[in-house]
């Protein structure tokens, strides 16, 4: 069996300790790499940042010093996976081997307008806790310590500026197997969940879990088991 390097891009508000509760199920030969944006966890004596180029940038520098040695996939939640997309795409434009697949959770396709309808990184503080609250990820100790929340409401906002205010353009098709699963409840709409289908030549992989937004921590078991069978098994959905 191959070492698979499996990098991890994190939700807003997450670091690189936001997966976890993942790495007790990951598979041998699986090495599990979770990203850290700037201005939070260890890098969090950085500025953080509100546009997604330069965030793209920056992790592209980060990776490329990475990758080469093994065979290598992306999983990325919510804003992780929209990161772990136009980093897939950057990678290709530079010439360097893509990942073998594309793991996406929690999210709509790029080319969804729906992103925009909230633009919660301009709600009053009260409507944006609120906000934060229904997507049901983080402790209520947080949420009602004016402390936590002086720390974590600027990098929210900051990572929901970038989800919400990206600008997308029609590129090249990947040419890779992408699975995306997204949770029952979700206040997501399925036919922007399928636009993810623009993206690629293969047929995509759409499943669902019961749940909410942050349903992956209800099934970090289930989430790896997929991800194995995908990369070992190459179980994926033939091409267009």
């Amino acid at each position: 069996m191959k070492n698979v390097d499996l990098f991890c891009f994190p939700f807003a508000g997450g670091n690189k300790y936001s997966y976890r509760d993942f790495e007790e199920f990951i598979s041998p030969g699986v090495n599990m790499i979770t990203m850290e944006y700037p201005g939070r966890g260890l890098r969090t004596k950085e500025e953080f940042m509100t546009n997604i180029d330069d965030l793209i940038d920056d992790l592209y520098n980060d990776i490329i010093k990475n990758i080469g040695k093994n065979e290598y996939a992306f999983y990325g939640h919510s804003m992780g996976g929209i990161m772990a997309f136009f980093l897939c795409k950057k990678l290709i434009a530079g010439k360097h081997k893509p990942p073998k697949h594309l793991f996406i959770t929690g999210t709509t396709g790029p080319a969804s307008n729906s992103r925009r309808e909230k633009q919660r990184h301009l709600m009053s503080k009260e409507a944006f806790i609120q906000e934060i609250r229904d997507l049901d990820g983080c402790p209520e100790e947080v949420l009602n310590n004016d402390e936590l929340l002086d720390y974590f409401e600027p990098i929210l906002r900051a990572d929901f500026r970038i989800s919400e205010t990206f600008m997308y353009t029609t590129t090249e098709l990947l040419e890779i197997p992408v699975t995306v699963i997204t949770g029952t409840d979700e206040d997501l709409k399925m036919e922007d969940i399928k636009l993810w289908q623009k993206e690629t030549t293969h047929n995509i992989d759409f499943q669902q879990m019961p749940g909410k937004h942050f349903f992956i921590l209800d099934y970090p078991a289930e989430i790896m088991g997929i991800v194995t069978n995908k990369i070992y098994r190459n179980n994926i959905v033939p091409s267009i």
